[in-house]
C-alpha cells in the first residue's frame, strides 16, 4: 500500500482540516492491548502518542543499560508494537513514543530488525541529546548549581552516587523528527505533553512563539497523557462508567485554532465527560496559572470545557505565555537500601494484636542492632493494612477482622537491614495469636532518591536521526541527521503570571443543614511530583466549587491530613474547572523508591479527602445536576457501607 504523503513542511494544513490523536500509553506497564485497540479501532488516527516514562524510569534504564549495551528501552513497546508494523504503514498512521528511554538509538534498531523479519520497509527517526549524566562534572565545573528544586541544596554532594540525569525536552525536536516522514518517532526523555504537541506542530505548522496554540496543545498532551485517566480510569464516580472491558482510550479531534474534542472509539468502554477531563486536568498540577513546560507556559485557568454530545468534551479557550530560560532536569541517585515485611494479622482484637506485634518486633530489632553494635537505622514504617494505612485520621473508627502489618525500614547501611529481615519470620512463634505467615524473610532493595533541578536551555540540545530500514537490507540506513537544534530565543519571557487566591461569591442557602461527606459534593484525582502530593478536588455544579473554595481552606486540609502532610499545604483556584488544587509538601515520606509507605504515590489521598464528613445545606445538594451526582451507594455513612 502506497504511503500517505507527508505535509510540506512550511504548508498550513486546509482550512477546517481535523488531525486526530490518540494515545496508547500512559506509563511502563500499561495495557498492553491499548495500541493495537486504538489502531484499529472504526477512527481512524493520523497520530498515535504512547508515554512510558516516570520521574525514575531513566535511573532503571540505566542500569539495564550498565549491564547491556544494547538495553536502557522499554522493550514492552517492542512487544506492543512488533505485530501491528504493517498495519502502521498500511494506515498511515504515525507512531510518537519517548520508551526510548536512555537509548532511544538502540529501541530504533530493535524495531528496524523486527520490520526486516517481516519483510517491511520501516522509516524511524530518533531523538536524543537529552541525557546529559556524562556532562554533569563539566556543568559543575562551570559553575552550575544544579539545585534541588524540592531544597534548594547544591547537587555536588551526591554527583559521585547519580545513575541518571536527563533533561526534558519538549515539542521541537518531534516536530523536527516529523519533517523526515517516519512512521515511527522514537524518543528520549521527551516530555508527555511534547509528543502530542510536537504532532500539532507539524501538522499545522504553527509558530513556535503562538503561545496560545502552543498552550492548547500542552493542554491536550496533558489531558491524554495518562492514558484511560481521561476516558474513566481512575474516575471517582466509577460506577457512571458503562464498561471496564475492550478499555477505550483517549483520542483527540484537533482544530488549527487550537480548539480540540477528548473522545474515543465509539462502542469502546469508558466514558468521556467534563468531569472526567476535569479530573485528568487537575493530575498532578501545580500551580494552574503556570504550568511550565520548555514549550511554553500553559494557563490553566484559561481552559474551558463543554459537553459536545455522548463521550465528547469540547476544549477551548486556552492562553499561553513564553517558556522559562531553563530546561528542568530529572536526575537520580544512589540513596541505601530499603526492606519491607508483612504479616496476616486476625481478629478477634487484630488492631491490638497487631499493634503489639508491631512494638515487639521495634523493640527486638533494637535490642539485636545494639548487640551486634549498629546504629539505628534512617527511617521505619508501621502500616496496619485494612485498618486504613493510607488515610490514617480521615476514617471513622471501625473494627477490622484482619490486618495486614507491614513493617518496613530504610537506610544507607545494609547491615540493619540484614538484622531486620532475618529477624521478623523469627517472631511468628513467640507473639500474639493469629499470625499467618505471608513470605519468608524479606528482600532488599536499592533505594533512588529523585533530584529535580534546572540548567540552562544551551546546555542540553536535541539531535534527530533518521533510520530506514528497506525489505532486502538487513541492517537500517542512516538517512539524515540534524542537530544539535537550537532552542527559540526566549530571553524576552515575560514574568510567570500569578492568581489571586480569592473567593468566588457564594449564593446563601438558607433552612435545613445535613452532614454528608465531601463526595456528595465534590470529585478529586490526587497523584506525586516527588515528596509532594498534589489533590484536585472538584465541585459538583458552581455552588458546590462557591462552597468548597470558602470552606476548603489550605488549614482544614492540613489539619485532616495531619501526620501525612509534614510540610506545608498550598491551595490554588482553578474557577473554570470548578477545583480546586492543594499541594502537600513532605507527604510522601521522601517520595520515589525512599518512601516505605504503602502508597508512595499519594494515589489515595483524593479518596480520603472526598470520605471526610462536613456539614453542608441541603438546598446546595439540589444543585448538583442528577448526572453529575455521586451513586447513593457511595453516600452511605461507612459503617452500613460495610455492612451492606
Amino acid at each position: 500500500m502506497p504511503r500517505h504523503p507527508a505535509p510540506p513542511p512550511t504548508s498550513c494544513p486546509p482550512v477546517g482540516r481535523m488531525v486526530r490523536v490518540g494515545n496508547a500509553s500512559g506509563y511502563w506497564g500499561d495495557d498492553p492491548a491499548a495500541l493495537r485497540r486504538q489502531l484499529l479501532g472504526p477512527t481512524p488516527l493520523d497520530y498515535i502518542s504512547m508515554d512510558f516514562l516516570a520521574e525514575l524510569s531513566m535511573s532503571i534504564l540505566q542500569k539495564q543499560r550498565a549491564k547491556d549495551p544494547a538495553a536502557g528501552w522499554a522493550r514492552d513497546f517492542l512487544a506492543q508494537v512488533t505485530p501491528l508494523l504493517g498495519e502502521l504503514r498500511r494506515r498511515g498512521t504515525k507512531l510518537i513514543t519517548n520508551a526510548g528511554g536512555v537509548n532511544p538509538r538502540g529501541c530504533a534498531e530493535a524495531l528496524c530488525a523486527a520490520a526486516h523479519t517481516q519483510g517491511l520497509g520501516l522509516r524511524v527517526a530518533v531523538v536524543s541529546g537529552d541525557d546529559i549524566l556524562a556532562d554533569v562534572p563539566r556543568l559543575l565545573a562551570g559553575s552550575e548549581r544544579m539545585a534541588s528544586m524540592d531544597t534548594g541544596a547544591p547537587i555536588a554532594p551526591v554527583a559521585d552516587r547519580l545513575v541518571a540525569a536527563n533533561a526534558y525536552f519538549g515539542a521541537l525536536p518531534v516536530r523536527e523528527a516529523l519533517r523526515s516522514d517516519p512512521d515511527i518517532v522514537i524518543c528520549g526523555r521527551v516530555t508527555d505533553t511534547g509528543i502530542t504537541l510536537g504532532a500539532l506542530l507539524h501538522a499545522f505548522d504553527w509558530p513556535l512563539d503562538d503561545w496560545d496554540r502552543l498552550a492548547a496543545g500542552i493542554v491536550a498532551g496533558h489531558i491524554i497523557e495518562c492514558g484511560a485517566q481521561a476516558t474513566g480510569g481512575n474516575f471517582t464516580d466509577w460506577q457512571k462508567v458503562n464498561t471496564w472491558s475492550d478499555f477505550g482510550y483517549p483520542i483527540l479531534e484537533c482544530q488549527a485554532d487550537g480548539t480540540f474534542v477528548v473522545t474515543k472509539h465509539p462502542g469502546s468502554g469508558g466514558l468521556v465527560s467534563c468531569a472526567t477531563v476535569r479530573e485528568q486536568l487537575l493530575y498532578e498540577m501545580g500551580e494552574p496559572t503556570a504550568y511550565l513546560t520548555p514549550d511554553c507556559i500553559a494557563d490553566f485557568t484559561s481552559i474551558r470545557l463543554a459537553a459536545d454530545g455522548p463521550d465528547r468534551v469540547r476544549v477551548s479557550g486556552i492562553t499561553g505565555h513564553p517558556p522559562t530560560p531553563f530546561l528542568k532536569v530529572s536526575a537520580a541517585y544512589t540513596a541505601g537500601y530499603k526492606t519491607s515485611g508483612t504479616l496476616i494479622i486476625c481478629g478477634p482484637d487484630a488492631r491490638a494484636k497487631a499493634q503489639a506485634f508491631a512494638t515487639l518486633c521495634w523493640a527486638r530489632f533494637e535490642a539485636e542492632l545494639d548487640h551486634a553494635g549498629l546504629g539505628r537505622p534512617e527511617a521505619t514504617q508501621t502500616e496496619l493494612v485494612g485498618d486504613d494505612a493510607c488515610h490514617g485520621r480521615l476514617t471513622p473508627t471501625h473494627t477490622p477482622s484482619e490486618i495486614l502489618l507491614r513493617l518496613s525500614v530504610r537506610d544507607g547501611d545494609r547491615q540493619p537491614l540484614e538484622v531486620f529481615r532475618k529477624l521478623l519470620p523469627s517472631l511468628i512463634l513467640s507473639g500474639p495469636a493469629g499470625v499467618a505467615v505471608t513470605g519468608g524473610a524479606p528482600q532488599l532493595s536499592e533505594v533512588i532518591s529523585y533530584w529535580p533541578c534546572l540548567i540552562p536551555r544551551a546546555a542540553a540540545l536535541p539531535r534527530v536521526d533518521v533510520l530506514e530500514q528497506r525489505p532486502v537490507s538487513p541492517e537500517p540506513q542512516r538517512l539524515a541527521a540534524t542537530g544539535p537544534l537550537s532552542w527559540p530565543d526566549v530571553s524576552g519571557s515575560q514574568a510567570l503570571p500569578r492568581a489571586a487566591d480569592g473567593r468566588p461569591r457564594l449564593t446563601s442557602f438558607p433552612g435545613r443543614r445535613v452532614r454528608a461527606p465531601l463526595l456528595a459534593i465534590a470529585h478529586a484525582r490526587s497523584g506525586d511530583k516527588g515528596d509532594t502530593a498534589n489533590i484536585g478536588l472538584i465541585g459538583r455544579s458552581p455552588e458546590s466549587f462557591a462552597w468548597l473554595a470558602r470552606h476548603v481552606t489550605a488549614a482544614r486540609v492540613k489539619r485532616w491530613f495531619a501526620g501525612i502532610a509534614l510540610g506545608q499545604v498550598h491551595r490554588h483556584l482553578v474557577p473554570n474547572l470548578w477545583a480546586l488544587n492543594f499541594l502537600l509538601d513532605e507527604a510522601l515520606g521522601g517520595g520515589g523508591t525512599r518512601s516505605l509507605r504503602l502508597d508512595a504515590q499519594g494515589k489515595t489521598f483524593a479518596q480520603a479527602l472526598l470520605r471526610v464528613e462536613v456539614t453542608v445545606p441541603a438546598a446546595l445538594l439540589d444543585t448538583i445536576a442528577e448526572a453529575d451526582r455521586p451513586s447513593p451507594g457511595e453516600l452511605l455513612p461507612t459503617r452500613r457501607r460495610r455492612q451492606a
